[in-house]
């Protein structure tokens, strides 16, 4: 069925039913959330599904499959649309590597930044890019499998012969219960890692060294690194973050898990709004605590984007809110200052 531009109406075949309740629910429940007066009493302003995040403005992010991409326009299909966007000659894109958008191929996944002084214009884009950080549990000739935590669940990791010699600078030790966090390409089912996206070299998970003490009592503005997740059953402009200590979620705690935690922080809850600030572009934005972060506690890499974070991972921002803060997605971090919001 052709949609009003003359192309595949691919949102509607191919996003389901599934999909479409999915993102009617999360409109209802931003709306819910996000209504709430301010400090001064009032209401943020906007339509009724409210802002796409805590944060006022315009957004500055988009995500889609592609439908089509020429020279000059690229059109992208996301699950209630179609949106063209206009590429100029100073558009990049990444697909394993520096491409040029016309690289870029019907299906592929993209996250595009939007350019902020001109509406409907790609500044850059993402294509088919994926992350996995978690503890390796088993490996192979074919590839290692890692167990990202209780959201991601287990996650087959194919390191191809030209990642090698990259990846293993960073992580020598590509065995069982050693630390790993990859940047690279989804194929369909198939992940495959090209970029080392930690500074450090890797850890055994029981082994990871105690950070340096914070000072005592509450904590409400704390510097470190800010990373970045793929969202798990939702669109990827989604925006938020996931918080390493929830209040009272069991997961985020030193039990059950196998692992004990390493980053000090004060406990959260879902819901909650928190003040990221990239320290590295002076971009901030408000966002809701939308979930658990527990792996994220067990690196104490330090990212060193813009000089070297006082810390490690203090947030796990969704893939969306990342780039929105002026994140390069390639280069997994940068240096961030957090302040929860009272």
């Amino acid at each position: 069925m052709l949609g009003q531009n003359g192309y595949v109406a691919c949102c509607d075949d191919s996003a389901g039913s599934g999909v479409e309740e999915l993102a009617a629910r999360r409109r209802l429940l931003k709306a819910a959330v996000l209504a709430r007066p301010d400090r001064s009493g009032r209401a943020p302003a906007g339509d009724g599904a409210g802002p796409r995040s805590a944060a006022a403005g315009p957004p500055r992010v988009t995500a889609g499959t592609v439908v089509d991409a020429s020279p000059h326009v690229l059109t992208i299909c996301q699950a209630d649309r179609t949106e063209r966007l206009s590429l100029m000659p100073a558009t990049s894109a990444w697909k394993g590597g520096p491409a040029d958008p016309t690289a870029l191929r019907t299906g592929d996944r993209v996250v595009v930044r939007l350019d902020p002084s001109r509406r409907g214009v790609a500044d850059r884009i993402w294509a088919n890019i994926g992350r996995v950080a978690g503890v390796i549990v088993e490996r192979d000739r074919a590839g290692i499998v890692v167990d990202a935590g209780a959201t991601r669940g287990r996650q087959v990791v194919i390191i191809p012969r030209r990642a090698e010699g990259r990846i293993q600078v960073r992580f020598p030790r590509l065995e069982p219960g050693y630390l790993i966090d990859i940047i690279g390409l989804r194929r369909g089912g198939v992940f495959e890692g090209l970029i080392p996206a930690t500074s450090q070299p890797a850890y055994r998970a029981d082994q990871v060294p105690w950070p340096s003490p914070v000072g005592s009592g509450p904590l409400s503005r704390l510097g470190g690194t800010a990373t970045w997740h793929e969202p798990v059953g939702q669109p990827d402009d989604v925006e938020g973050i996931a918080y390493p200590m929830l209040d009272p979620d069991p997961g985020c705690g030193d039990q059950p898990s196998p692992y004990s935690g390493r980053v000090r922080m004060p406990y959260l809850c879902v819901g909650s709004r928190v003040d990221v600030r990239n320290d590295c572009t002076g971009e901030s934005r408000l966002l809701l605590v939308t979930s658990c972060a527990a792996v994220a506690r067990l690196f104490s890499d330090r990212c060193v984007t813009c000089g070297t974070s006082p810390r490690g991972r203090v947030a796990d921002l969704a893939l969306a809110s990342f780039v929105t803060l002026g994140g390069e997605l390639e280069r997994g971090c940068f240096n961030a200052t957090i302040t929860i919001d009272r």
